[in-house]
């Protein structure tokens, strides 16, 4: 295995853009072929851990059956469908046709990735695919490292050919603290606009980090409205031993789930500010808005509090909901009594700022929100725990950032002590929690964060604004907040319309080359 994850996968994603360059594929058709190599690679690594400890349970001809991989989390791979197999054969093989065999075989054998793995390969240049199988030959898996190669293809993927790259991945160290703060140790996980399944994987690592079966103690429902998208997220949750029901649909328009009430946990990424939301079909005949919407529908064209409802409406009594959302949305006023509905239910529970950079195509900084609906008859039901993380972070490159486990931890840790839960330290938190919370009790922090009433918040202008009231450490200066908010309203915007603009430009292109092409 190579040391450096990174650098094998920077190879990786090269190799994959001889695809581009050698293929009539687009770049947004050629993810999943190499992904799903990858994929194999990890089925196989997974598939021979389990077959040595059924192999020798059997004796004779008798040999394990595909349910009995399949029920302790492996991916059944007939032999045809070995990637050492595939690796071996000699360079005078038919690779195109040999692949689309294998994944024919799997897809067979293993009903959850039915109609998910690609069957293309037969129109690829050999040597294009020899090059891809080069590189994955020196690979030998352990533990979720190709959990760390699929992320970093996948953010690179998003980083160079989507252009609202969150839409599609999720970074994973923001998806971390979503998990964190939100505990899902047991029950049914949604996720609205599932994209790669991130959110489902991450939480299935945490139930098994906290030493329990993410098989047996969660259940996992998404919707994508992108049937390639859908596909890589099925493969992503197979490869990870999990599956789950997850439907093309689009959530503005359609409930596949019935949601309503449904939830133990809702975490979602969904698009910023998206306009031309059709609101007429939000609401029935009679005029009554959908049952999903229970807050009440924005007059604006920007569908971020369509989203809210949504995953408010989606918990169960004590569900709880973590997601990512554009910083306009904690203080719009044009959304001004949909947030009061909200906040007057006491389900809203943290608010946590994240600086800029953290996204793989969106410079700007963003806001965790979190919702816990069991928390409004408790002490803390008219209370909200507001968190500024902005000056935490570790710097990646010049144009990138992301949380380390320990921040993860630490930021988790707040939301624990507020709530009176036991803390964690074994990622390394512990130094910066006594630092901060020397009495290993929960108490506000100025720069960090405080705990805000209601009556507070309403004479904020029911602001979800976490600078609002953090304020900031000692021996800080304090910037002026009304200009910072003006000014990354008005680059949100930008960056909004600049995506616009470039999905039309490969819209027009796409349009010119296919009346060219007749």
């Amino acid at each position: 295995m190579p040391t450096d994850l990174r650098d094998f996968s920077s190879r990786l994603f090269k190799a994959a853009d001889q695809l581009w360059t050698n293929t009539d594929l687009r770049p947004d058709q050629y993810a999943q072929p190499v992904l799903a190599l990858i994929a194999l690679r990890q089925m196989e690594a997974k598939f021979e851990q389990i077959h040595s400890v059924l192999a020798p349970q059997y004796k004779g001809r008798l040999k394990p059956a595909p349910e009995d991989y399949q029920a302790r989390g492996a991916v059944f791979l007939p032999d045809n469908a070995r990637l050492s197999r595939l690796l071996a054969l000699p360079g005078t093989a038919d690779l195109g046709a040999e692949l689309n065999a294998a994944m024919k075989a799997i897809a067979e054998n293993n009903p959850d990735l039915a109609g998910v793995l690609p069957q293309g390969y037969a129109g690829l240049p050999n040597d294009v695919l020899q090059e891809l199988l080069r590189l994955l030959a020196p690979l030998k898996i352990e533990g979720d490292a190709y959990g760390l190669i699929f992320e970093y293809f996948m953010g690179q993927f998003a980083s160079n050919y989507m252009q609202k790259g969150g839409e599609f991945f999720t970074p994973a160290s923001i998806v971390r603290l979503i998990v964190n703060i939100i505990e899902p140790y047991h029950g049914a996980i949604f996720d609205p606009a599932c994209g790669s399944g991130g959110m489902f994987t991450h939480s299935a690592q945490f139930v098994a980090r906290h030493h329990k079966e993410p098989s047996k103690e969660i259940s996992i429902y998404g919707v994508e409205k992108m049937s390639d998208t859908l596909k890589l997220c099925r493969m992503n949750l197979a490869v990870h031993g999990l599956s789950g029901e997850i439907r093309v649909a689009n959530s503005y328009y359609d409930d596949p789930h019935k949601l309503i009430g449904r939830f133990d946990f809702v975490m979602a990424n969904p698009p910023f500010n998206q306009p031309e939301v059709d609101r007429a079909k939000l609401v029935n005949d009679a005029g009554k808005v959908d049952a999903r919407f229970p807050l009440g529908l924005p007059t604006v064209n920007n569908a971020n509090y369509i989203w809210i409802n949504l995953f408010y409406a989606a918990l169960n009594e004590k569900g709880r909901a973590g997601f990512v959302m554009a910083n306009s949305a904690s203080d719009a006023s044009s959304e001004l009594e949909i947030r009061k509905r909200l906040i007057e239910t006491g389900a809203v529970d943290c608010i946590v700022a994240v600086g800029p950079n953290m996204f793989l195509t969106v410079t700007l900084p963003v806001t965790l929100w979190f919702l816990d609906k069991g928390k409004s008859k408790g002490p803390r039901g008219d209370q909200v725990l507001f968190v500024d993380a902005r000056h935490i972070f570790r710097q990646i490159d010049r144009a990138h950032r992301a949380f380390d486990p320990d921040h993860i931890e630490f930021l988790s840790n707040i939301a624990r002590l507020w709530r009176g839960e036991e803390i964690e330290t074994e990622a390394g938190s512990g130094p910066r929690l006594a630092q901060a919370f020397p009495g290993g009790k929960y108490n506000d922090v100025a720069g960090l964060c405080k705990a805000v009433s209601r009556k507070e918040i309403e004479a904020e202008e029911w602001s979800l604004n976490p600078g609002r009231y953090v304020g900031v450490a000692p021996g800080e200066a304090q910037d002026d907040g009304q200009f910072k908010e003006k000014l990354e309203a008005l680059q949100e915007e930008l960056e909004g319309l600049n995506a616009q603009a470039a999905q039309l430009q490969a819209r027009i292109a796409q349009d010119v080359a296919e009346l060219l092409d007749t």
